[in-house]
């Protein structure tokens, strides 16, 4: 399975990375696409970017608060949607040295759960020579992480609307 192209202007300063998107996204070409996925109520409760509106504006609002959106996989062999079934060796990553070069402004990266920071950090990093911004995993907003009501997730992601 191929991911989704990255959703930023080029004055992006926060990079949201998930793992891989799941079939929901997939199929309808849109992140965070399943309909139980807390990612977007979240989003509206900070930046007024929830559900109730069309994909495209909830994409704008996102990138008017300087906020992009990727994932650290762009192609891998999954059965599902979850990461646990990724196939390791199928792994490949999107190309974060010319994602960083095209958006210098990227000040922190935000990882929506703990396969995303893994993925980036084993597969990623050892590549970037140090030009990668400091990152901060948050938890996931996945529906299959339920170990966190949505107030706990809400109150954790409430840092990305803190201003610099």
């Amino acid at each position: 399975m191929r991911g989704l192209p990255f959703a930023a202007r080029a004055d992006a300063r926060i990079l949201i990375l998930g793992s891989m998107p799941g079939q929901a996204s997939l199929d309808l070409g849109r992140y965070y696409a399943h309909p139980r996925n807390a990612f977007w109520p979240i989003m509206g409760g900070l930046f007024g970017a929830g559900p109730e509106l069309p994909y495209e504006e909830r994409l704008q609002r996102l990138k008017e608060n300087g906020i992009a959106l990727w994932d650290v996989i762009a192609v891998c062999e999954r059965r599902g949607s979850l990461d646990a079934d990724i196939v390791p060796g199928s792994v490949q990553v999107n190309d974060f040295a010319a994602f960083f070069a095209a958006h210098p402004g990227i000040v922190r990266l935000y990882f929506n759960g703990g396969a995303a920071e893994t993925a980036f950090r084993r597969h990623v990093l050892p590549r970037l020579a140090g030009v990668s911004p400091p990152g901060c995993r948050l938890p996931s907003t996945s529906p299959a992480h339920a170990a966190r009501g949505y107030a706990e997730k809400l109150a954790a992601w409430s840092v990305l609307a803190e201003r610099d």
